[in-house]
Protein backbone atom coordinates (compact mmCIF):
# COMPACT_ATOMS: atom_id res chain seq x y z
CA UNK A 1 0.00 0.00 0.00
CA UNK A 2 2.99 2.39 -0.50
CA UNK A 3 1.27 3.96 -3.49
CA UNK A 4 4.20 6.58 -3.34
CA UNK A 5 4.77 7.37 0.03
CA UNK A 6 7.55 8.15 1.68
CA UNK A 7 8.67 5.99 4.26
CA UNK A 8 7.98 8.70 7.08
CA UNK A 9 4.17 8.37 5.81
CA UNK A 10 4.63 5.09 5.38
CA UNK A 11 5.52 4.59 8.78
CA UNK A 12 2.21 6.57 10.15
CA UNK A 13 -0.36 4.72 7.70
CA UNK A 14 0.97 1.60 9.66
CA UNK A 15 0.58 2.51 13.13
CA UNK A 16 -2.23 1.28 13.31
CA UNK A 17 -2.69 0.15 17.28
CA UNK A 18 -2.30 2.63 20.13
CA UNK A 19 -1.54 6.33 20.54
CA UNK A 20 -0.05 7.75 17.23
CA UNK A 21 1.28 11.54 17.43
CA UNK A 22 1.96 12.38 13.43
CA UNK A 23 4.18 15.81 13.60
CA UNK A 24 3.55 16.86 10.11
CA UNK A 25 5.80 19.49 8.73
CA UNK A 26 4.67 22.15 6.55
CA UNK A 27 4.01 20.76 3.19
CA UNK A 28 4.53 17.18 4.06
CA UNK A 29 1.23 15.74 2.91
CA UNK A 30 -0.38 15.27 6.14
CA UNK A 31 -3.77 15.29 4.52
CA UNK A 32 -2.47 12.23 2.66
CA UNK A 33 -1.52 10.52 4.99
CA UNK A 34 -4.95 10.31 6.76
CA UNK A 35 -6.68 9.38 3.72
CA UNK A 36 -4.38 6.80 3.29
CA UNK A 37 -4.75 5.40 7.38
CA UNK A 38 -8.15 5.72 6.76
CA UNK A 39 -7.86 3.16 3.68
CA UNK A 40 -5.02 1.05 5.21
CA UNK A 41 -7.64 0.27 8.37
CA UNK A 42 -10.62 -0.46 6.43
CA UNK A 43 -8.31 -2.81 4.48
CA UNK A 44 -6.91 -4.19 7.41
CA UNK A 45 -10.51 -5.85 7.67
CA UNK A 46 -11.56 -2.69 10.11
CA UNK A 47 -15.35 -1.59 9.46
CA UNK A 48 -15.65 1.83 7.68
CA UNK A 49 -18.11 2.99 10.36
CA UNK A 50 -15.88 2.14 13.61
CA UNK A 51 -13.72 4.96 12.06
CA UNK A 52 -13.67 8.40 13.12
CA UNK A 53 -11.87 11.39 11.68
CA UNK A 54 -12.06 14.98 13.20
CA UNK A 55 -10.61 17.94 11.12
CA UNK A 56 -11.95 21.76 11.81
CA UNK A 57 -13.05 23.15 8.59
CA UNK A 58 -16.30 22.29 6.54
CA UNK A 59 -13.37 22.16 3.66
CA UNK A 60 -11.35 20.16 5.13
CA UNK A 61 -13.31 17.29 6.11
CA UNK A 62 -15.08 17.12 2.74
CA UNK A 63 -11.52 17.11 0.96
CA UNK A 64 -10.75 14.40 3.43
CA UNK A 65 -14.11 12.28 2.24
CA UNK A 66 -13.15 12.94 -1.24
CA UNK A 67 -9.26 11.98 -0.89
CA UNK A 68 -10.68 8.77 0.86
CA UNK A 69 -13.84 7.90 -1.23
CA UNK A 70 -11.35 8.34 -4.77
CA UNK A 71 -8.51 6.34 -3.16
CA UNK A 72 -11.19 3.48 -2.52
CA UNK A 73 -12.79 3.52 -5.57
CA UNK A 74 -9.09 2.95 -7.31
CA UNK A 75 -8.07 0.32 -5.06
CA UNK A 76 -11.22 -1.72 -5.58
CA UNK A 77 -10.94 -1.30 -9.34
CA UNK A 78 -7.91 -2.49 -9.02
CA UNK A 79 -8.54 -5.30 -7.40
CA UNK A 80 -11.72 -6.17 -9.51
CA UNK A 81 -9.61 -6.36 -12.49
CA UNK A 82 -7.29 -9.17 -10.31
CA UNK A 83 -10.99 -11.09 -9.47
CA UNK A 84 -10.57 -9.68 -5.76
CA UNK A 85 -12.70 -7.42 -3.72
CA UNK A 86 -11.85 -4.70 -1.00
CA UNK A 87 -15.32 -5.24 0.31
CA UNK A 88 -15.91 -1.55 -0.44
CA UNK A 89 -18.83 -1.24 -2.55
CA UNK A 90 -21.61 1.35 -3.03
CA UNK A 91 -23.96 1.83 -0.50
CA UNK A 92 -21.60 0.62 1.94
CA UNK A 93 -20.98 1.85 5.23
CA UNK A 94 -18.70 4.83 5.41
CA UNK A 95 -16.01 6.15 7.88
CA UNK A 96 -17.11 9.09 9.80
CA UNK A 97 -15.13 12.31 8.48
CA UNK A 98 -16.12 15.40 9.76
CA UNK A 99 -15.32 18.85 11.84
CA UNK A 100 -15.77 18.96 15.52
CA UNK A 101 -18.81 20.95 15.58
CA UNK A 102 -20.73 18.59 13.30
CA UNK A 103 -19.72 15.22 15.25
CA UNK A 104 -21.02 17.00 18.16
CA UNK A 105 -24.61 18.01 16.28
CA UNK A 106 -24.53 14.39 15.73
CA UNK A 107 -24.42 13.14 19.33
CA UNK A 108 -26.63 16.04 20.89
CA UNK A 109 -29.24 14.96 18.22
CA UNK A 110 -29.34 12.12 19.66
CA UNK A 111 -28.50 12.40 23.82
CA UNK A 112 -29.37 15.94 24.51
CA UNK A 113 -32.54 15.15 26.91
CA UNK A 114 -29.73 13.82 29.23
CA UNK A 115 -29.11 17.58 29.62
CA UNK A 116 -32.13 18.85 30.22
CA UNK A 117 -32.80 20.38 26.69
CA UNK A 118 -35.81 18.98 24.50
CA UNK A 119 -34.74 16.84 21.24
CA UNK A 120 -35.06 19.50 18.83
CA UNK A 121 -33.00 21.89 19.97
CA UNK A 122 -31.58 25.04 17.73
CA UNK A 123 -28.26 26.41 16.78
CA UNK A 124 -28.24 29.92 17.44
CA UNK A 125 -26.24 31.97 14.57
CA UNK A 126 -24.58 35.09 15.59
CA UNK A 127 -27.44 37.30 14.94
CA UNK A 128 -29.60 34.88 17.71
CA UNK A 129 -26.82 35.55 20.03
CA UNK A 130 -26.38 39.00 19.69
CA UNK A 131 -30.11 39.38 20.44
CA UNK A 132 -29.96 37.27 23.58
CA UNK A 133 -26.75 39.20 24.35
CA UNK A 134 -28.13 42.41 24.49
CA UNK A 135 -31.24 41.46 26.50
CA UNK A 136 -29.09 39.72 28.92
CA UNK A 137 -27.16 42.98 29.41
CA UNK A 138 -30.76 45.22 29.55
CA UNK A 139 -31.73 41.94 32.47
CA UNK A 140 -28.62 43.32 34.34
CA UNK A 141 -28.83 47.26 33.65
CA UNK A 142 -25.87 47.49 31.76
CA UNK A 143 -24.89 50.26 29.77
CA UNK A 144 -23.92 49.53 26.49
CA UNK A 145 -20.91 52.08 27.27
CA UNK A 146 -19.68 49.51 29.81
CA UNK A 147 -20.03 46.34 27.68
CA UNK A 148 -21.15 46.07 24.20
CA UNK A 149 -22.94 42.64 22.94
CA UNK A 150 -19.95 41.92 20.81
CA UNK A 151 -17.61 41.75 23.68
CA UNK A 152 -19.79 40.33 26.12
CA UNK A 153 -20.18 37.26 23.46
CA UNK A 154 -16.56 37.32 23.10
CA UNK A 155 -15.72 36.68 26.75
CA UNK A 156 -18.27 34.18 26.82
CA UNK A 157 -16.82 32.72 23.86
CA UNK A 158 -13.09 32.37 25.98
CA UNK A 159 -15.31 31.46 28.99
CA UNK A 160 -16.64 28.46 27.36
CA UNK A 161 -13.58 27.33 25.48
CA UNK A 162 -12.01 27.06 29.00
CA UNK A 163 -15.17 24.51 29.75
CA UNK A 164 -16.31 27.27 31.89
CA UNK A 165 -19.94 27.57 32.60
CA UNK A 166 -21.66 31.47 33.76
CA UNK A 167 -21.11 30.11 38.00
CA UNK A 168 -17.64 29.01 37.38
CA UNK A 169 -16.80 31.80 35.38
CA UNK A 170 -18.02 34.40 38.05
CA UNK A 171 -14.91 32.99 40.32
CA UNK A 172 -12.30 33.76 37.99
CA UNK A 173 -12.99 37.22 37.31
CA UNK A 174 -10.63 40.15 37.41
CA UNK A 175 -12.13 43.48 37.09
CA UNK A 176 -15.45 45.13 36.99
CA UNK A 177 -16.06 44.72 33.07
CA UNK A 178 -15.52 40.99 33.90
CA UNK A 179 -17.93 40.95 36.67
CA UNK A 180 -20.67 42.07 34.23
CA UNK A 181 -20.04 39.93 31.86
CA UNK A 182 -20.69 37.02 34.41
CA UNK A 183 -23.82 38.38 35.37
CA UNK A 184 -24.72 38.95 31.78
CA UNK A 185 -23.36 35.28 31.07
CA UNK A 186 -25.81 33.87 33.49
CA UNK A 187 -29.25 35.63 32.09
CA UNK A 188 -27.27 34.92 28.49
CA UNK A 189 -27.76 30.83 29.37
CA UNK A 190 -30.54 30.89 31.22
CA UNK A 191 -31.94 32.55 28.19
CA UNK A 192 -30.74 30.02 25.76
CA UNK A 193 -31.92 27.20 27.71
CA UNK A 194 -35.48 28.36 28.12
CA UNK A 195 -35.49 28.92 24.09
CA UNK A 196 -34.44 25.00 23.50
CA UNK A 197 -31.16 26.84 21.70
CA UNK A 198 -27.74 26.65 21.73
CA UNK A 199 -25.19 28.16 20.49
CA UNK A 200 -21.88 27.16 18.14
CA UNK A 201 -19.32 27.43 21.33
CA UNK A 202 -21.87 25.16 23.33
CA UNK A 203 -22.14 22.60 20.62
CA UNK A 204 -18.59 21.24 22.05
CA UNK A 205 -19.35 22.15 25.56
CA UNK A 206 -22.52 20.42 25.93
CA UNK A 207 -20.79 17.10 24.53
CA UNK A 208 -18.37 17.64 27.01
CA UNK A 209 -20.91 17.83 29.92
CA UNK A 210 -22.64 14.78 28.33
CA UNK A 211 -19.76 12.23 28.21
CA UNK A 212 -18.73 13.66 31.94
CA UNK A 213 -21.83 13.54 33.48
CA UNK A 214 -23.91 10.79 31.40
CA UNK A 215 -21.24 7.60 31.66
CA UNK A 216 -24.01 5.68 30.22
CA UNK A 217 -24.24 7.96 26.75
CA UNK A 218 -20.26 8.21 27.08
CA UNK A 219 -19.83 4.16 26.69
CA UNK A 220 -22.21 3.69 23.98
CA UNK A 221 -20.48 6.95 22.16
CA UNK A 222 -17.04 5.06 22.85
CA UNK A 223 -18.36 1.66 20.96
CA UNK A 224 -19.45 3.50 17.66
CA UNK A 225 -15.70 3.98 16.98
CA UNK A 226 -12.14 1.57 17.71
CA UNK A 227 -10.37 4.17 15.67
CA UNK A 228 -10.18 7.89 15.68
CA UNK A 229 -8.21 10.48 14.12
CA UNK A 230 -8.15 14.22 14.94
CA UNK A 231 -6.32 16.89 12.35
CA UNK A 232 -4.87 19.89 13.16
CA UNK A 233 -4.20 19.24 16.42
CA UNK A 234 -2.32 21.86 17.66
CA UNK A 235 -5.47 24.14 17.30
CA UNK A 236 -7.60 22.05 19.83
CA UNK A 237 -8.68 23.70 22.81
CA UNK A 238 -9.48 22.03 26.48
CA UNK A 239 -13.25 21.07 25.52
CA UNK A 240 -12.18 18.98 22.38
CA UNK A 241 -9.46 17.62 24.30
CA UNK A 242 -11.51 16.32 26.67
CA UNK A 243 -13.98 15.22 24.30
CA UNK A 244 -11.38 13.22 21.74
CA UNK A 245 -10.02 11.82 25.66
CA UNK A 246 -13.29 10.79 26.84
CA UNK A 247 -14.07 8.85 23.37
CA UNK A 248 -10.87 7.14 22.82
CA UNK A 249 -10.48 6.06 26.70
CA UNK A 250 -11.97 2.09 26.59
CA UNK A 251 -9.12 1.69 23.45
CA UNK A 252 -6.84 4.25 23.03
CA UNK A 253 -6.65 4.22 19.53
CA UNK A 254 -6.02 7.50 18.44
CA UNK A 255 -3.99 8.87 15.93
CA UNK A 256 -3.63 12.65 16.01
CA UNK A 257 -1.55 14.83 13.25
CA UNK A 258 -0.21 18.29 13.70
CA UNK A 259 2.56 20.96 14.07
CA UNK A 260 2.89 22.88 16.95
CA UNK A 261 5.30 25.27 14.53
CA UNK A 262 2.38 25.81 12.92
CA UNK A 263 0.16 26.86 16.11
CA UNK A 264 -1.49 30.41 15.74
CA UNK A 265 -4.71 29.69 17.27
CA UNK A 266 -3.81 30.24 21.07
CA UNK A 267 -5.73 33.24 20.84
CA UNK A 268 -8.96 31.90 20.89
CA UNK A 269 -8.52 29.27 23.09
CA UNK A 270 -6.24 26.23 20.84
CA UNK A 271 -4.09 24.88 23.21
CA UNK A 272 -0.48 23.66 22.40
CA UNK A 273 0.44 21.88 24.83
CA UNK A 274 -2.36 19.18 23.80
CA UNK A 275 0.60 18.05 21.04
CA UNK A 276 3.41 18.82 23.08
CA UNK A 277 2.23 16.56 26.03
CA UNK A 278 0.93 14.55 23.85
CA UNK A 279 3.34 11.55 25.08
CA UNK A 280 3.00 12.30 28.87
CA UNK A 281 -1.09 11.50 28.27
CA UNK A 282 -0.05 8.16 26.17
CA UNK A 283 3.09 7.16 27.44
CA UNK A 284 3.69 4.59 24.86
CA UNK A 285 3.11 6.68 22.07
CA UNK A 286 4.27 6.20 18.78
CA UNK A 287 5.83 8.98 17.47
CA UNK A 288 6.30 9.66 13.22
CA UNK A 289 8.28 13.00 11.88
CA UNK A 290 7.05 14.46 8.56
CA UNK A 291 10.01 16.24 7.66
CA UNK A 292 10.14 16.34 3.94
CA UNK A 293 8.62 19.26 2.42
CA UNK A 294 7.00 19.25 -1.18
CA UNK A 295 6.08 22.48 -1.40
CA UNK A 296 8.54 25.07 -0.77
CA UNK A 297 12.05 25.53 -2.58
CA UNK A 298 15.43 24.72 0.08
CA UNK A 299 16.47 28.32 -0.17
CA UNK A 300 12.49 29.10 1.91
CA UNK A 301 13.41 26.17 4.02
CA UNK A 302 16.69 27.02 5.50
CA UNK A 303 15.06 30.48 6.10
CA UNK A 304 12.17 28.70 7.92
CA UNK A 305 13.99 26.51 10.11
CA UNK A 306 16.67 28.82 11.51
CA UNK A 307 13.67 31.02 12.76
CA UNK A 308 11.46 28.52 13.99
CA UNK A 309 14.70 26.73 15.81
CA UNK A 310 14.52 29.97 18.61
CA UNK A 311 11.08 28.98 19.82
CA UNK A 312 12.17 27.45 23.18
CA UNK A 313 8.77 25.33 23.49
CA UNK A 314 8.38 23.19 19.98
CA UNK A 315 9.57 19.38 19.22
CA UNK A 316 11.94 19.38 17.34
CA UNK A 317 11.83 18.81 13.24
CA UNK A 318 13.72 19.93 10.59
CA UNK A 319 11.86 20.42 6.92
CA UNK A 320 14.02 18.95 4.25
CA UNK A 321 13.24 19.70 0.60
CA UNK A 322 11.82 17.66 -2.38
CA UNK A 323 12.31 20.21 -4.63
CA UNK A 324 15.19 22.01 -6.16
CA UNK A 325 16.91 24.85 -5.82
CA UNK A 326 15.12 28.21 -6.88
CA UNK A 327 15.22 31.90 -5.76
CA UNK A 328 17.08 33.19 -2.66
CA UNK A 329 14.06 35.29 -0.10
CA UNK A 330 15.02 38.46 -0.18
CA UNK A 331 14.86 40.53 3.88
CA UNK A 332 14.55 44.25 3.99
CA UNK A 333 13.95 46.56 6.86
CA UNK A 334 11.84 49.21 6.10
CA UNK A 335 11.27 52.74 8.50
CA UNK A 336 7.83 52.14 8.99
CA UNK A 337 4.35 50.40 6.91
CA UNK A 338 3.90 53.62 4.87
CA UNK A 339 7.52 53.47 3.29
CA UNK A 340 6.82 49.09 2.92
CA UNK A 341 3.91 50.05 0.65
CA UNK A 342 5.75 52.35 -1.50
CA UNK A 343 8.78 50.35 -1.58
CA UNK A 344 6.20 47.04 -2.79
CA UNK A 345 4.50 49.50 -5.19
CA UNK A 346 7.70 50.41 -6.69
CA UNK A 347 9.04 47.33 -6.83
CA UNK A 348 5.63 46.06 -8.94
CA UNK A 349 5.93 49.43 -10.89
CA UNK A 350 9.31 48.56 -12.27
CA UNK A 351 8.67 44.71 -12.70
CA UNK A 352 5.52 45.93 -14.98
CA UNK A 353 7.68 48.30 -16.62
CA UNK A 354 9.73 45.09 -18.15
CA UNK A 355 6.79 43.73 -19.98
CA UNK A 356 7.28 40.82 -18.72
CA UNK A 357 4.82 41.17 -15.98
CA UNK A 358 0.84 42.31 -15.95
CA UNK A 359 -0.14 43.75 -12.55
CA UNK A 360 -3.06 40.81 -12.42
CA UNK A 361 -0.28 38.40 -12.02
CA UNK A 362 0.92 40.08 -8.88
CA UNK A 363 -0.40 38.84 -5.30
CA UNK A 364 0.34 41.10 -2.22
CA UNK A 365 -0.35 39.51 1.54
CA UNK A 366 -1.19 41.52 4.30
CA UNK A 367 -1.24 40.38 7.74
CA UNK A 368 -4.51 41.83 8.67
CA UNK A 369 -6.87 44.73 6.42
CA UNK A 370 -5.81 47.51 8.71
CA UNK A 371 -2.25 47.55 7.18
CA UNK A 372 -1.68 51.10 5.52
CA UNK A 373 -0.78 49.19 2.24
CA UNK A 374 -4.92 48.28 1.80
CA UNK A 375 -5.74 51.74 1.89
CA UNK A 376 -2.63 53.42 -0.04
CA UNK A 377 -2.10 51.26 -2.71
CA UNK A 378 -4.69 53.11 -4.92
CA UNK A 379 -3.03 56.72 -4.26
CA UNK A 380 0.32 58.50 -4.22
CA UNK A 381 2.63 58.49 -7.83
CA UNK A 382 3.73 55.12 -7.26
CA UNK A 383 -0.49 53.79 -7.54
CA UNK A 384 -1.17 50.58 -8.97
CA UNK A 385 -4.40 49.48 -10.35
CA UNK A 386 -5.99 45.94 -8.43
CA UNK A 387 -8.61 44.03 -8.38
Amino acid sequence: MAHGLNPSQLSAVQATKGAVLVLAGAGSGKTRVITFRIVHLIRQGISPEKILAVTFTNKAAREMKERTEGLLQRINRSASKRGKSTGDKQGSPQPHISTFHSLCVRILRQDIESLGYRKRFTIYDRSDQEGAARKALRDIHCPTSALRPSDLLWRIGNWKQQSLRAEAAGETVVDETDTLAALAYKRYELALKAANAVDFDDLLLCTEELFRDHPDVLARHQKRFDYVMVDEYQDTNATQYRIISSLVAKHGNLCVVGDDDQAIYGWRGARMENILEFDREFPDATIVRLEENYRCRPEILELANSLIAHNTERRDKTLKPARGPGKPPRFLEIDDEVDEATYVAREIRAAVDTGRFRYKDVAILFRTNEHPGCSNRNSGPTRCPTC
